[in-house]
């Protein structure tokens, strides 16, 4: 099996979703604020989560090398929530996407996790330019954006999406 890229912070593992993280992306996927403000995928079990991390975030691990990540903190292996770089429909630039458990919220997870992914979408995987999408609504979302230096763009739709998102840019 081909192996990909892993990065670690001071607190923090960062290293892609596999078929072993199935429990904790079917906690993740059923929180509160995934089904509130990025939408229900219709993941029902530990089953329907392998499912979805087969057909959703594996083939794009194999095909770039990059796609969702689980953070892990190292001081006790606790997997607390998900970054990624993702190559959606609708989106020119590859996009950055993050969600945490709400219980480490506010923590500074969400933005140790996200800096270090930006900096390797540059000189790791050679990008140039990241985008990021949210609702307006998720305040804390566009803070987190903001505070990684993304400008909003516009707001746009996606294929297959009803919502109206913000679309944020960044120049790596």
């Amino acid at each position: 099996m081909k192996s990909y890229k892993a990065f670690e912070t001071g607190r923090l593992i960062i290293r892609p979703t596999s078929i072993e993280d199935k429990d904790f992306i079917y906690k993740l996927l059923n929180s509160p604020k995934w089904l509130r403000y990025i939408g229900d995928r219709n993941v029902r079990s530990s089953l329907d989560a392998e499912n979805y991390i087969v057909s959703r975030m594996l083939p794009q691990l194999e095909k770039l090398g990059f796609s969702n990540n689980t953070i892990i903190k190292k001081e006790d292996g606790v997997k607390i929530g998900t970054c990624g770089l993702f190559d959606r429909e609708g989106l020119e630039e590859v996009d950055i996407g993050f969600a945490f458990l709400p219980e480490y919220e506010n923590m500074g997870y969400a933005f140790e996790a996200t800096s270090t992914l930006k900096r390797a979408a540059k000189d790791e995987f050679g990008l140039t330019n990241l985008s990021a999408i949210t609702l307006e609504e998720n305040k804390a979302s566009r803070k987190l954006l903001e505070k990684l230096e993304f400008k909003f763009k516009e707001k746009i739709r996606l294929p297959e999406d009803p919502a109206e998102l913000m679309l944020y840019s960044l120049r790596l």
